[in-house]
């Protein structure tokens, strides 16, 4: 099989290096392109400065970059294969039923009967549910489009609980250290799959939808074993050109909520967004590679076969004025939402107080042209470590709704 994420033009960053990603570009040539990032040893040891570098060498203007561990960085030393892992039980299993036609299309999620990974693993290698022949990654893309609406895959998602082993002091997905921590340090609370990790066993066609991360913020993404991934993304400042042909082509769901897409069932293929002129670039992630994606970075994708991946959010300073502003989903009420009075104290005092008085006017950091008041909480919900109510979430964030799934 050939390997689509062959590394390209390459330039130096202090001690490591970045590259660009070769996958086959369908859009733009001023499109932002996904950068691959290979740290050194030393670099990989403080995840939010090296956040920060690659940063600084612009790889949150795709949305999405991939980041090649050191060969000496090791997430887990015994076998996937243990009874560790493949007696874990996915609770939740789910049927992706996709309906929809020329590129458009709407992701509906069936919950099925809990089983263990060994059950599930069985069943994404079967005859029914297997990889099919391809010659390249590029003829399993195409096979993927060709058949989305057709025998539904089923996804092993949000299972709650990390396998990276716990003496993993660096990129430990269960434990980054950024300031997301927070939330868990002054409001007490934790949140599974946003401030703890959550596994994804995946097989075939099993997908997730076009959308950005819960309250915009950034996500990491490790396939511990098995198959690729394939990623697309779409520029953050391109975010609300596809966030208005999205309302175009679903009006009935836009007319219903203005934040539809947090629903996580919207799937639009790249073809069309080629044909409306959206940029956006894609790439494959394999085994033992990060994929990291940024504020207001709408991405989708699927999997290749049955892998076992692990995810959460993160957050950096960057990310307090996209929280601020983010768009919020009311009608579902497993939706995440995060009062942003602990950022705001911390990391802008000196809008504190215009945001406490509603005050806090300014645009969105993708969207120059319109401005408006920062969103705040209510009174009954402004924070501290003696109020921990401001994280809004019900347990069906634990065994999601069947329409809505936090996807990778």
């Amino acid at each position: 099989m050939g390997n689509s994420s062959l590394l390209g033009t390459h330039y130096l960053v202090p001690g490591g290096s970045a590259e660009w990603s070769t996958d086959k570009m369908s859009s733009s040539k001023n499109t932002p392109r996904i950068m691959v990032f290979r740290p050194t040893w030393s670099e990989f040891q403080n995840f939010s400065s090296y956040i920060e570098l690659m940063e600084s060498q612009g790889a949150h203007k795709a949305g999405l970059a991939k980041v090649i561990p050191p060969s000496g960085w090791v997430p887990r030393k015994k076998s996937y294969n243990d009874d560790d892992i493949m007696n874990l039980e996915i609770p939740a299993p789910s049927s992706q039923v996709v309906q929809g036609r020329l590129g458009y299309y709407q992701q509906f999620s069936i919950e099925k009967k809990s089983m263990t990974v060994l059950e599930y693993k069985q069943l994404a290698e079967s005859d029914k549910y297997k990889t099919p022949d391809h010659f390249d990654y590029g003829d399993l893309e195409r096979k993927y489009w060709k058949n989305i609406i057709y025998r539904p895959a089923i996804y092993g998602a949000d299972v709650s609980g990390s396998i990276t082993d716990k003496d993993v002091d660096v990129w430990n997905i269960n434990k980054l250290g950024t300031i997301l921590d927070y939330v868990n340090e002054d409001y007490g609370i934790k949140i599974e799959g946003v401030n703890t990790a959550y596994l994804y066993f995946g097989m075939w066609k099993t997908s997730f939808a076009w959308h950005t991360e819960d309250m915009d913020l950034y996500s990491i993404n490790y396939i511990h074993d098995g198959m690729p991934k394939t990623w697309y993304a779409i520029p953050p400042k391109h975010g609300r050109r596809f966030e208005n042909l999205a309302n175009r082509i679903f009006q009935f769901e836009a007319s219903k909520c203005p934040a539809f897409l947090r629903h996580k069932m919207t799937v639009i293929s790249p073809n069309t967004l080629k044909n409306y002129s959206i940029p956006y670039d894609k790439i494959t992630q394999e085994k033992g590679e990060f994929m990291i994606t940024f504020p207001f970075g709408y991405h989708a994708g699927f999997n290749h076969g049955f892998n076992i991946a692990e995810s959460t959010n993160f957050a950096s300073p960057r990310w307090v004025e996209y929280g601020k502003r983010a768009s919020q989903c009311c009608c579902h009420q497993d939706s995440v939402k995060i009062d942003m009075d602990t950022f705001v104290k911390r990391i802008q005092p000196e809008k504190y107080r215009l945001w406490l008085e509603g005050n806090d006017i300014g645009p969105h950091p993708e969207d120059p042209h319109f401005t408006s008041s920062a969103t705040l909480s209510s009174k009954s919900n402004i924070l501290s470590k003696n109020n921990n109510t401001g994280i809004h979430t019900k347990a069906a964030k634990k065994r999601p709704r069947p329409r809505h799934r936090r996807s990778d």
